[in-house]
């Protein structure tokens, strides 16, 4: 059994030689450890440190795209180099390297898909009072829209099986955490989170760069997954508002017209019939939007089995 560590990195050539000096390179119940840095077109000496440093693998992209590119462009690389496990962790040693073995055990034990570390964010010393509270609202919002029990839903310390990586897609061009559980819960996969520790921080976070900027692009996030994964859900709920809303409207114009005043409130009737049309065509855009998700999940399911068969004749060369 194959595990590769990959590690995402963006101008790090100054935290990645300890970052890789502290990872694990023989794990019970594994029979190789390999680790694979993701250049996401650094402008510093990221690639020499990392090969200096002993990286087995290292990929360049052709230019800086973004963390979640740039784990899905690890993913990709991984199920080439036939990882059977696959750990994400973050190059500026954030995670405790240690803790790799106890974030693959649930794996091992058949126990779990896909395995999420938990920083304990209520209680992290690292974590601000503002960034804890943001950290554990957003993660509730996660777990909801996922059907999952994820303490940290923003946790970039993951491990998970071939299979899952394989049926993993991101879209997001701003981070893959979010946008992943949803799509585990949308699988219906295994997915549990198990306590990890975390090191002091050696420099400011690059994705976060202020409250204003995680809360939209995390909202944006959210919101743009669960209506991917669950359209119709979503429409019917915007649709029923709004028909309320026009329903009510025009209840309260029928009141004053039978009372001979419905000549002094002709806008409620103009606005309930918007509102009423509003509601009924947001359900017809709700049907087709799932409709196109359907056929959105048999294309996953094509990519699947085109990865499946790719990684198999591989195998058999």
């Amino acid at each position: 059994m194959k595990l590769i560590i990959q590690i995402p990195c963006y101008n790090e050539a100054e935290t990645l030689p300890h970052t890789l000096g502290l990872l694990p390179r023989q794990m019970e119940g594994v029979d190789e450890v390999e680790v694979l840095v993701i250049d996401d077109g650094s402008s510093d000496e990221t690639v020499a440190a990392a090969r200096a440093a002993g990286a087995d693998h290292v990929i360049s992209l052709p230019h800086h795209s973004g963390l979640a590119l740039a784990f899905a462009a690890g993913l990709d690389a991984c199920l080439r180099l036939g990882a059977d496990l696959i750990v994400n962790t973050d190059a500026d040693n954030q995670y405790e390297a240690g803790d790799i073995p106890k974030l693959v055990a649930p794996i091992l034990r058949g126990e779990a898909e896909l395995v999420v570390g938990d920083r304990g964010v209520l209680t992290n010393a690292w974590f601000s009072p503002l960034k804890r509270r943001l950290q554990a609202w957003g993660s509730r919002v996660v777990s909801r829209a996922a059907g999952l029990d994820i303490p940290d839903a923003t946790s970039g310390f993951r491990a998970m099986t071939r299979r899952m990586a394989m049926r993993t897609l991101v879209l997001s061009e701003y981070s893959y955490t979010l946008e992943t559980l949803i799509q585990a819960g949308n699988l219906h996969a295994l997915v549990v989170s198990v306590p990890i520790q975390t090191n002091p921080p050696r420099r400011p976070s690059r994705l976060m760069h202020g409250v204003r900027d995680y809360l939209l692009n995390s909202s944006v996030t959210i919101v743009r997954s669960y209506t991917m994964y669950r359209p119709l859900r979503v429409f019917t709920y915007v649709g029923t508002l709004l028909f309320v809303l026009g329903a009510a409207l025009l209840i309260r114009f029928l009141v004053f017209f039978f009372q001979g005043e419905g000549s002094g409130h002709v806008q409620s009737m103009i606005l309930s019939s918007v509102l009423l049309i509003s509601g009924f065509q947001t359900w017809l855009i709700g049907l087709v939007a799932d409709l196109i998700s359907k056929n959105r999940k048999i294309m996953e399911e094509i990519l699947f089995r085109l990865r499946e068969s790719s990684n198999s004749a591989k195998s058999g060369e």
